[in-house]
């Protein structure tokens, strides 16, 4: 979104305010945007809806019963008109905080009085670190800056993050800004960070520090891939794929973080717009999961409905589609536009636009925009001294090690000892890069640290790009060679930048763009010490041809590591810190690509067509890396302490299994009422140095319903000592974890033998009844 909402009828536009943005900061007013100001007008206190001791429901009657049918239409559109004679001034609902504090929106600026803000890494590498605390740890930090850039008026209150689409296929330019391929990671990400942004350190309940969105809503993951566009794109998705895939972390941050609003996604769905699909909006966002807070389109979604994808004959219609079936906030300005001429038609009620700004006003109302000056509130107290702290700045390092994943590692290469290192050759376009390493969806950081720096700090260096840039069109291997062949080891830095992956920007090659892989073939020819690869990529890439090769010691994927990036990698690489980071995502190889096509939207396989499937879950075909995969310079061992070996399921007397053979039960009612049972693992660190260690719990279920072949039920990250032992305990809820979706996406407990994956042991588990 936001770059989603790059509308392509007005991307000049935005793109020229993201570079002002960016290059010369803005001059912005020095004090918070507020509605009901009682000390400078006192006449305020005498309306219902500015009254901060009432419920919120009163409070929103009485605002919308104010308001003219004009002002109401004002209220539907993310620029927010202001009502002066209510002292209700203009509100900008677009702000973005991915990982960081974002100028990608126009309710955020930065200016001399806050020039930058702490910049995490992109969510994908942050996502590999399986540590769910900390995903809610940055998301607190990142509200605590954002709040304290509202209070000197340089942002909103209202954040269109997180991303919690699946990384469904390895060329999707945006796959970067997602949690990763695993429904079980994604929903677990989603709901700390929405929770880390959102929850008040007053323990109120029914307040927001600020808003988070949970986007793309949803089965979004094309943006542009050969011709083929997000606006015009038809995903078509079976039931059991939409509820055991697409939907689960969508209905984990309403559910599980109470998130403040869900954004509806640009693509179709099985022939309907997102947007203007009453069953995916209200009847299930708002209707079964019962979302408390606001459905915002992406931006200029109902113009797309209309202009892209034909679908209504006029813009009215358009418009009246999206409000009733359920939008509430329009990012862009056509409701603005035509919902007056869409009532005037009759296509759309009055009730209906109460509705969506009393959704709108609740949510404002819960962040305190009607109470007054937010300087006599809670939060009222932050400024430009809580913004780029030194704490938030070693938590962005703190992030980036934890995520950093160990690929390939050969006895005696890494870690690098600093004093048995006299030259370090550091080669590569994305050695000493900036802007990079914080990837999409950006502001303005509070300093980079590039690879080169965070390396030249602890040994000395010879540096040589070897290409222009990523592309690598002509690569100058003679140069790197000749700084290599006498060095004594080789930090090599290569993979891709937005130039190669973005929003609007799907891969088709999923290998190293241009001749990275001749150049790091070559240098590892004439190098004499350990070569070290590293790879800075949101997307997997196929490097096999660097697994195979034993004169490349090393293989590190660090994402987009966000802006101590550099000084993150020299402590892995150094070996101040073990690493301990575990893929998000599949690497597969190129030839996946080449036969696989990106719009295929099925997850599971079909060998009459010889479609591998999608996914660690459902892919039958060869890996670079799998999902999971991570090395650590120790070694952990692990032992089983606790696990049944059969459960029973209780059943009523008629049921219709104790007459004939079932395969399945349904996952609902008596005989899933308090069925659970715990796991116990016994972890030790047998190695000689400290380190962090993920144990996942996997199941793999019986074969029905063309259920995944595993699936990850949860994760916990344990940090161990040299020869020190800890236990892991995981609760596994029979009919939540040990179920299957069929085919319609209704949920089944598979009877019989179940296969647990526990750390690197099984366990096999039959359930029956």
């Amino acid at each position: 979104m936001a770059f989603s909402c790059n509308n392509h009828f007005s991307i000049i536009l935005i793109i020229g305010f993201i570079l002002s943005s960016e290059l010369k900061p803005v001059l912005a007013q020095s004090s918070p945007v507020f509605a009901c100001d009682i000390t400078s007008n006192p006449a305020l206190g005498n309306l219902t809806f500015c009254d901060a001791s009432l419920t919120v429901e009163n409070r929103v009657n009485d605002l919308v019963k104010r308001l003219t049918l004009g002002e109401k239409i004002g209220f539907l559109v993310s620029g927010a008109s202001d009502v002066s004679r209510l002292g209700i001034p203009k509100y900008e609902w677009w702000s973005e905080a991915l990982h960081g504090v974002a100028y990608t929106g126009p309710g955020v600026h930065f200016s001399s009085l806050i020039p930058g803000a702490t910049s995490f890494p992109q969510v994908i590498l942050t996502a590999a670190s399986f540590n769910v605390s900390l995903f809610q740890t940055i998301g607190k930090v990142v509200s605590t800056e954002a709040r304290a850039m509202y209070n000197v008026g340089l942002a909103g209150l209202t954040y269109w993050s997180p991303n919690v689409n699946i990384f469904r296929d390895p060329r999707w330019g945006r796959g970067q800004e997602t949690p990763g391929e695993d429904p079980t990671l994604t929903s677990k990400y989603g709901v700390a960070y929405v929770k880390g942004l959102q929850q008040t350190d007053d323990g109120s309940t029914n307040k927001l520090k600020v808003a988070a969105c949970c986007k793309h809503y949803t089965a979004y993951d094309v943006d542009n891939w050969k011709g083929i566009e997000r606006y015009s794109f038809n995903a078509v998705v079976t039931q059991q794929d939409l509820d055991d895939t697409f939907q689960p972390p969508f209905k984990s941050c309403v559910l599980e973080g109470d998130v403040a609003s869900v954004m509806c996604s640009y693509n179709q769905v099985n022939g309907k717009p997102t947007c203007g699909d009453p069953n995916l909006l209200a009847g299930i966002i708002r209707g079964e999961w019962k979302l408390n807070g606001y459905i915002v389109t992406d931006c200029d979604s109902l113009q797309v409905i209309f202009k892209s994808q034909n679908y209504t004959k006029t813009p009215e219609e358009a418009a009246a589609l999206g409000l009733n079936s359920g939008v509430d906030l329009n990012c862009g300005s056509w409701l603005s536009t035509y919902t007056q001429g869409a009532v005037n038609q009759k296509l759309v009620n009055e009730s209906v636009i109460d509705r969506a700004i009393s959704n709108n006003f609740a949510t404002l109302m819960r962040l305190g925009f009607f109470d007054g000056n937010p300087k006599n509130r809670i939060y009222g107290n932050l400024g430009p001294k809580d913004v780029c702290t030194p704490e938030n700045q070693e938590l962005a390092r703190e992030a980036a090690r934890q995520g950093i994943v160990l690929l390939k590692n050969t006895a005696g290469s890494l870690p690098l000892t600093p004093t048995a290192i006299k030259s370090l050759a550091v080669i590569g376009p994305n050695a000493n890069v900036t802007k990079t390493m914080i990837g999409n969806y950006e502001g303005i950081p509070c300093k980079y640290t590039t690879p080169l720096q965070g390396l030249t700090a602890s040994v000395a260096t010879i540096y040589k790009p070897g290409c222009a840039d990523v592309s690598c069109n002509t690569a100058q291997i003679d140069d790197a060679k000749q700084v290599a062949s006498t060095a004594d080891a080789v930090i090599l830095v290569m993979g891709s930048d937005q130039s190669i992956e973005k929003e609007s920007l799907d891969r088709t090659n999923i290998t190293l763009p241009g001749q990275q892989s001749v150049l790091v073939a070559e240098v590892a020819k004439v190098s004499k010490g350990p070569v070290i690869l590293v790879i800075m990529s949101g997307g997997g890439m196929d490097v096999q041809f660097a697994v195979d090769n034993p004169k490349i010691t090393s293989i590190l994927w660090v994402g987009f590591p966000g802006e101590a990036g550099g000084a993150a990698l020299a402590d892995v690489i150094f070996g101040y810190y073990n690493p301990s980071g575990r893929l998000p995502m599949t690497w597969y190889p190129q030839s996946y690509a080449d036969v696989v096509p990106m719009t295929n939207m099925n997850m599971r396989p079909n060998p009459a067509t010889n479609y591998p499937g999608r996914t660690y879950r459902f892919y039958t075909g060869p890996t670079v890396f799998t999902f999971g995969h991570g090395l650590s310079y120790s070694q952990f061992k692990h032992h089983l302490d606790k696990a049944p070996q059969f459960v029973i399921l209780p059943l009523g007397e008629k049921h219709t299994c104790h007459l004939s053979k079932c395969k399945t039960v349904d996952a609902v009612g008596q005989s899933c009422s308090n069925m659970g049972f715990d796991i116990h693992l016994r972890v030790k660190n047998v190695g000689k140095i400290s380190g962090s260690h993920t144990i996942f719990l996997f199941t793999s279920p019986p074969s029905v319903h063309n259920a995944p072949k595993k699936h990850l039920l949860g994760f916990e990250k344990v940090h161990l000592t040299p020869q020190g032992e800890g236990v892991v305990k995981f609760n596994v809820d029979v009919c939540k974890h040990l179920s299957v979706h069929d085919e319609l996406g209704n949920r089944k407990v598979a009877l019989g033998p179940h296969v647990l994956h526990i750390g690197d042991l099984k366990h096999s588990l039959t359930v029956r009844i």
